[in-house]
């Protein structure tokens, strides 16, 4: 039996292209009286309506509203904006939607909606018929708003760039058209559109590394881009920006809401952009802005398929696309706020008020108001964004931005609420990535570990426990921190105490971060003690004041080579414990590279070269401490994922079926003389150093070792096994781990980074200096520039670096890492000729090998047989388990197979 078709009004909301040439349009509106379609055309052209629509005219005895009441089609002329506006009366409601049919409608169509009703603010009840609307479900939008009076739905006025009138007062009678955005029709029904399209990475979780970045800050700048491709879509998908991600080696791309977007009443008052994005204008529709100016001259289309086309290039890539989404509030902020979409359509159903005072919104954002997840038609409204995001678009995962928010019922948070489950039951949603931000503003919002299967959740524990046990506790110079190895050790295996909460739920569950768009960068972590948010208008007050952040001395940029020194360390350990730790890592674009915000740890409304990664280090002749970061963390990118052991989504540790924790036999714990912590020693602040040793019966085991004291330090590891060093984060200042009491120093550094091949048309460069280098070392003895002195202990390493204090910032770097580099340097001018071109000549030929070696740097940091830095035959030739590990480092040692 056949089932009978569904009812027409039992259709969701939207535009939907029929064959006749026409469209079927819905929008929902509870508690309305009257709802048009408003279709706009340019009067230069013929309007598609003419035989149906009866003309309007200025009439000093009856007003436009009153007009439009009479017809069900009319056209009014607006000369001033250039545009014919045709309103289709609507029928309804049924079951709370209103409908009409267009005869004709076309891709590119502007519309909208005007909807009349009652005007009583003091009950939340706001409707206004002289507000253009959005289409919530529209897939394209065009224009912006202007600080207008004529965007409000009160009276009001705008002074200095500041909104004077109450919320609460008499209903505004100005026409917002042409001072607020208008939605585009896109004509979707193209059944090959999904032709060609590459499959989906669909990277598993246990092997996933997340990069959070920016679309517009991450390539504003980059140098190797077209001006016309920086800080868009088409610039993300570039071949040679995707070949960057593949080197440093992450496989999933989040990237910050690119749905569109509308500053805040706040920020246009004070003539400030919102830059991060958290300030949805429409669901449906991508950012505009973000698109090439040739896709935003040919319309929503262009710019939607330009998002498309990103994707695609992502997904070739090898990469998935993670979305941040923002459902828990919206861009008309409280009720002072403008009217363009929700609050002009059903301020009632839409957003939570306040049972004490219905005039006012519940605010458990910080931005005004709050969508609410109690009313059935907003949470179906949120899953087929989603739905629409995922299948037409190709997005992989979602990230839900203050998702306690979207979890409250009644007010307070559980985990059983309809939109979770939404999510979980879907057949296309459900099986995406699903991450949680858990918490929000609201009472007991904190919810870290609570969403339970399938979401994954930001761990700020894990962030808090990290930056305190490198930073807070190391920067205070006390004999003892405030991180115990047992809070240490629970970090590193997954946070098992948040996120073991089902059966079957595993460690993958915890994104684990030390640095996110939301504060402080990595390197700014390690330079500033305090805020410094003066440039966001609001006298530092904004932005969290407990970063446990540190500044080794001076606040702010430095040229003391110790101190730049210790920061670089600092910023690898945070980097290291985050990849070598038991979860999901996700890593902030730029922090492989030193990125910095001078000290901004609130960032959101700053759209320039504050925000905007810098890339000019790309071209510099030296290996510079941005290149030498970009490699360490791209080494230890590359051996987590060569790692089985962290290929699972169980935790290391165990626990019985009542929960408590036991014994694993995955992971041990040792401290450095080699003994096993007793029950006391996992609670003593004073231990600050320990080996865990991670166990596996298919491979080789690993231990991570942990100096958290300012010496060198010898670690007594497992006498079972033969170890050596793969990763340290030391070797970002040229220092390794070595045996006999004292560290090593790198006596073999190269001056030229293996990352310049990023620098545009790389490949022309590479054969001419290959040329010109053959020549010139065919016509003149090569002299070898490179540190021939034997391995330095790290107090020699020091002493090296403290004759350079009265250098520049960046010489400084130089030298301190490439004392012979400074050598060459500052005795060129004294030189012959010819021996300046003999060096010239070496020069070149290295950097035609680091060329030719793309790639292959973080690739033989794998090979078991083969350190990161080679220590001195020295140390290899010594098989003792016995390490000495430099002060302030955490390490990777890997068994050797016999």
């Amino acid at each position: 039996m056949r089932n009978p078709p569904l009812h027409r009004y039992a259709t969701r909301p939207g535009l939907y292209f029929t064959d006749d040439g026409g469209a079927d349009v819905v929008v929902r509106s509870e508690t309305a009286d009257q709802v048009w379609l408003c279709v706009l055309e340019p009067i230069d052209k013929p309007s598609a309506f003419f035989q149906d629509s009866i003309r309007l005219f200025s009439d000093p005895n009856t007003s436009f509203i009153q007009q439009i009441h009479e017809f069900p089609v009319c056209t009014r002329i607006l000369e001033h904006l250039y545009l014919r506006e045709t309103l289709f009366r609507m029928t309804g409601p049924n079951y709370g939607l209103w409908y009409v049919h267009l005869p004709k409608a076309w891709d590119g169509m502007q519309y909208g909606y005007r909807v009349d009703g009652a005007w009583d603010p003091k009950h939340g009840v706001r409707f206004n018929p002289y507000k253009f609307l959005l289409d919530p479900y529209g897939k394209g939008i065009e224009g912006s708003m202007d600080l207008d009076p004529a965007a409000f739905s009160y009276e009001c006025t705008v002074e200095d760039r500041k909104v004077i009138g109450s919320a609460y007062g008499s209903m505004s009678t100005i026409d917002s058209l042409g001072h607020v955005p208008v939605s585009v029709a896109i004509d979707d029904r193209d059944v090959h559109k999904h032709e060609g399209d590459p499959d989906h990475p669909h990277v598993p979780w246990r092997k996933t590394v997340i990069y959070e970045m920016h679309v517009k800050g991450f390539t504003a700048n980059a140098p190797w881009l077209p001006e016309e491709l920086r800080g868009t879509y088409a610039g993300l998908a570039h071949p040679i920006t995707l070949a960057y991600l593949q080197n440093l080696g992450v496989t999933s791309i989040e990237l910050l809401p690119i749905q569109a977007k509308q500053d805040e009443l706040f920020l246009q008052e004070h003539g400030r952009k919102n830059y991060w994005g958290y300030s949805t204008l429409s669901y449906f529709s991508p950012e505009p802005s973000y698109a090439t100016k040739a896709a935003q001259e040919k319309g929503a289309t262009a710019v939607r398929q330009e998002v498309i086309n990103m994707v695609r290039a992502l997904h070739e890539a090898g990469f998935e696309v993670i979305m941040d989404v923002v459902y828990n509030h919206t861009c008309e902020g409280g009720v002072e706020g403008p009217t363009v979409c929700w609050r002009g359509l059903d301020d009632l159903a839409y957003y939570r008020h306040q049972k004490s005072n219905a005039g006012r919104l519940e605010d458990t954002t910080g931005c005004g108001n709050t969508f609410d997840f109690t009313n059935t038609h907003v949470v179906t409204f949120a899953v087929d964004s989603l739905r629409y995001w995922a299948k037409r678009i190709g997005i992989d995962g979602f990230r839900f931005d203050l998702g306690v928010t979207l979890a409250r019922l009644n007010g307070e948070f559980t985990q059983h609420h309809p939109f979770l489950y939404a999510l979980r039951s879907d057949l296309l949603l459900g099986n995406l990535k699903l991450i949680m931000e858990p918490w929000d503003l609201g009472n007991l919002g904190w919810r870290t570990g609570q969403f339970g299967i399938p979401f994954a959740e930001w761990n700020d524990r894990f962030r808090d426990t990290t930056r305190t046990f490198w930073l807070e506790d190391v920067d205070g110079s006390a004999d003892y921190g405030r991180t115990s190895l047992q809070e240490m050790a629970t970090r590193l295996c997954g946070s098992a105490d948040l996120f073991a909460t089902d059966p079957g739920r595993g460690a993958t569950a915890s994104i684990n971060f030390v640095a996110c768009h939301d504060g402080f960068t990595l390197t700014d972590l390690t330079r500033y003690r305090t805020k410094h948010n003066e440039a966001n208008g609001e006298h530092n007050n904004d932005g969290s004041s407990n970063n446990h952040s540190a500044n080794f001395g001076v606040e702010g940029i430095t040229d003391e080579p110790e101190i730049i020194a210790a920061r670089e360390q600092a910023a690898m350990n945070l980097t290291g414990t985050m990849l070598l730790s038991l979860g999901t890592p996700m890593m902030l674009a730029g922090d492989e590279f030193r990125n910095t915000q001078d000290g901004n740890n609130n960032a959101y409304c700053q759209d320039n070269d504050l925000t905007w990664l810098n890339w000019d280090w790309l071209y510099s002749p030296h290996k510079t401490r941005e290149m030498r970061r970009l490699e360490t963390v791209s080494q230890l990118v590359s051996l987590r994922k060569s790692l089985d052991l962290y290929h699972h989504e169980d935790f290391f540790t165990r626990l019985t079926q009542l929960g408590l924790l036991k014994p694993s036999s995955r992971v041990k714990w040792f401290l450095p003389d080699g003994s096993s912590p007793v029950e006391r020693d996992w609670f003593d602040l004073g231990i600050r150093s320990f080996t865990m040793r991670l166990l596996s019966n298919t491979e080789v085991d690993v231990c991570i070792v942990v100096n958290g004291i300012a010496e060198n330090r010898d670690f007594h590891l497992p006498d079972d096994s033969t170890w050596v060093p793969k990763w340290c984060s030391a070797e970002v200042n040229g220092l390794w781990p070595g045996q006999g009491g004292h560290v090593l120093a790198d006596q073999d550094s190269e001056d030229i980074s293996v990352w310049m091949q990023h620098v545009q048309n790389a490949d022309e460069t590479v054969r001419r200096l290959a040329e010109e280098a053959r020549a010139k070392a065919a016509a003149t003895p090569t002299n070898d520039v490179r540190s021939t002195k034997p391995a330095q202990s790290i107090d020699q390493a020091r002493t090296v670096q403290s004759h350079t204090t009265q250098l520049s910032d960046e010489e400084s770097i130089v030298t301190a890492e490439f004392p012979t580099v400074k050598r060459a340097r500052t005795t060129a001018d004294d030189k012959a000729a010819a021996d300046k071109a003999a060096m010239d000549a070496a020069q070149l030929l290295r950097v035609t090998e680091a060329l030719n070696a793309v790639g292959q740097s973080a690739a033989a940091v794998v090979n078991d047989d083969t350190p990161a830095i080679s220590p001195s035959d020295e140390g290899e030739a010594q098989p003792s388990h016995v390490w000495t590990m430099p002060a302030l480092s955490i390490t990777l040692m890997k068994q050797v197979q016999h």
